[in-house]
């Protein structure tokens, strides 16, 4: 089985939440970290959205927590149709270096003030989503983990051929019978019934 393309991308986009949130930090105004708490007594003159570019902040949070929502459910509802057992497993630990590149991009000068800059970032993510999608590795998506996802290298029997594969499944996956799908090239595991 194949992500589809519009899957795929919630699942890839929603692995740059942390990004979203480092950048709306950073389109805060340092005075109004410096400002006092909100007074009940003068509430009129309290700023709830302290963004310099209130849209742009809001809505990439916004897609990005939903992207991590919906990959969540995605996971949750994908079909198992298939039976494998597992011999063995041992967790891998999630390629965060991954990640790593864009969070840094973000502390060297990409912000919402420079449109420029942005619209290179935009190019840069949807070339990083091809190349994550055709490469198979859309799956190896780290926020995954706040969800409980976790990814195994697994030697597994199905239909009386020895594999060894890679295996995400949500919790721990010891030695067992379990429903599996194959995306790409990884097998999605849940607990049989």
């Amino acid at each position: 089985m194949q992500f589809k393309l519009i899957s795929a991308f919630i699942i890839f986009i929603g692995s740059y939440l942390p990004l979203a949130l480092i950048l709306a930090v950073q389109d805060i105004p340092i005075t109004w970290w410096q400002s006092p708490f909100c007074n009940i007594s003068n509430f009129s003159s309290c700023s709830f959205i302290p963004f310099m570019n209130p849209v742009l902040s809001i809505l990439f949070i916004g897609i990005t927590v939903v992207a991590v929502l919906l990959s969540n459910k995605l996971l949750n509802e994908t079909p198992m149709p298939f039976e494998a057992r597992v011999d063995s497993s041992k967790p891998i630990p999630n390629d965060i270096i991954n990640y790593v590149f864009p969070y840094v991009v973000a502390f060297m000068g990409l912000s919402y003030n420079t449109p420029d800059k942005l619209l290179g970032f935009l190019v840069f993510i949807l070339w990083m989503f091809a190349i994550t999608y055709k490469s198979g590795q859309i799956i190896m998506n780290p926020l995954l983990l706040m969800f409980g996802w976790k990814l195994y290298e697994a030697k597994i029997n199905i239909n009386n051929h020895v594999k060894e594969v890679r295996v995400l499944k949500k919790g721990d996956l010891p030695e067992g019978d379990y429903a599996v799908q194959t995306i790409q090239n990884f097998y999605i595991a849940k607990d049989k019934e």
